[in-house]
């Protein structure tokens, strides 16, 4: 098991192109794009490779480091927590509008804390050798890259510059969980919004005298990790808030670092994803159940606080559920209140069970049967003139389970007809809490 991934922030006044950039960064395009009026004070966290290496970026709103009111000021908090949280900064400018005064205040600012910093020229299309990025120098923050966001031109080199003084782990098979034995420890990682019950809940695990000496204020420090044993099987609890004594936490550090969940998701067998029953599913939480499931972590879902709603509540909490986090249908779904220590036990079995889905050995024999009975029930639809022709299937690896199915003409299979093979595999396998990911591979024809 490697290292945490490293972070980079991407800071900026408004309309420079970080969002952009961001869906660049990171091949997607996610809540970034559908941002509406008023949430762009709020931070975007993304995860993002380059060659073999994962890390994560912060997309943040228009900064105004000298705000002292209103949604600007709002904003100005968010930046300033995203920076303190990266291992790198892109400082991101307009290379066709040039110079601001807003600019030359954000780059005192990050003077001023010494940390990493690129200076990050956006919409430079044929501006590499252009005298218009000379005045960015004046910044005093060094060399001055060109990308072109929109057009990918330059963001390689970028990141490359950014990532060059990360000390990575020297293990290149960071993403690749080995296959635990039955002593090995499980870890298991509690994620949630700020005040849903995870330090309750740990709490009611392990006794609140345990973790009183873990107390540590501040949100740049790592995940705690504390060691639990329960029935004969070893776990390590990763504690994505910190645990924090009543009237230490001063209301301008942030209870919840979204960074160090995102982490912890990355390092955890597990990820026990808490809700809040007396808030529903907010869109931070659907989009930290999303990182889980791109990172292809088990996971198990529990609703706390269940007994502080009544029954018209508690419909409520199960259709925004079933609306937000529909995507997370394999996984198990508990109701407790940590706070009375109601429902916390049987969570364990769906933990470990989840854990063993996302180990499970599948023979190549079983499999190619199944494919071969599910093609049998229902055929794939044909495409034009094509019908795919799945033939065999093997397993491709582990946490998450992969199958990959060999044939011809696959890449006219639609995703109906995945999900239809992915409930076959599924139930076969008795597969719970863990994604299960469907590789197709068209055989080349040799006479082409």
């Amino acid at each position: 098991m490697s290292g945490f991934a490293p972070v980079i922030a991407l800071v900026g006044r408004p309309n420079v192109g970080k969002s952009t950039l961001f869906n660049r960064i990171t091949k997607s395009r996610d809540a970034i794009v559908a941002d509406l009026p008023g949430l762009t004070r709020d931070r975007h966290y993304g995860q993002a490779r380059l060659a073999r290496r994962s890390f994560i970026v912060i997309d943040t709103g228009g900064f105004e480091p000298e705000a002292s009111e209103g949604i600007a000021r709002e904003m100005a908090r968010q930046t300033q927590q995203a920076v303190a949280e990266a291992d790198v900064v892109l400082f991101v400018v307009d290379a066709r509008a040039g110079l601001s005064a807003q600019d030359h205040d954000i780059a005192a600012y990050l003077r001023r804390l010494g940390k990493p910093c690129v200076l990050v020229a956006n919409k430079a299309e044929g501006m590499r050798e252009g005298a218009q990025l000379a005045e960015f120098y004046e910044l005093g923050l060094g060399e001055v890259v060109p990308v072109s966001a929109a057009h990918g031109q330059g963001v390689r080199s970028m990141l490359e510059r950014a990532l060059a003084p990360i000390v990575w782990p020297a293990d290149d098979d960071a993403d690749e969980t080995p296959e635990p034995a039955a002593q090995d420890v499980i870890r298991l990682a509690v994620a949630g919004r700020p005040n849903v019950g995870k330090s309750t809940l740990i709490n009611a695990w392990l006794g609140e005298e345990r973790l009183v000496a873990f107390d540590l204020p501040g949100t740049t420090r790592d995940a705690i990790r504390v060691p639990f044993e329960r029935q004969g099987r070893r776990f390590e609890l990763i504690d994505t808030a910190g645990l924090r004594r009543k009237g230490r936490v001063f209301q301008a550090v942030e209870k919840f670092s979204v960074v160090k969940t995102l982490q912890a998701i990355e390092s955890a067998h597990v990820v026990l994803l808490l809700l809040d029953a007396t808030q529903g599913v907010t869109e931070q939480d659907a989009h930290i159940a999303g990182f889980i499931l791109d990172s292809g972590r088990s996971v198990v879902l529990a609703v706390n606080k269940w007994d502080a709603v009544d029954d018209y509540q508690r419909e409520l909490v199960r259709r925004s559920i079933e609306a937000r986090l529909g995507f997370l249908r394999f996984a198990p779904l508990h109701t407790v209140s940590a706070r009375r220590r109601q429902g916390i036990d049987a969570l364990w079995p769906s933990i470990i069970r989840a854990h063993a889905s996302a180990m499970v050995k599948m023979p190549t024999p079983t499999l190619t049967r199944l494919l071969h009975e599910a093609v049998a029930f229902q055929a794939p639809p044909k495409s034009g003139a094509f019908r795919p022709k799945l033939r065999y299937a093997h397993q491709g690896g582990q946490n998450p389970p992969v199958i990959v199915i060999h044939g011809n003409s696959l890449e006219h299979v639609g995703d109906a007809y995945r999900r239809y093979l992915e409930a076959r595999f599924r139930k076969a396998f008795d597969l719970v809490g863990t994604p299960l990911r469907i590789e197709l591979r068209t055989q080349d024809n040799p006479y082409r």
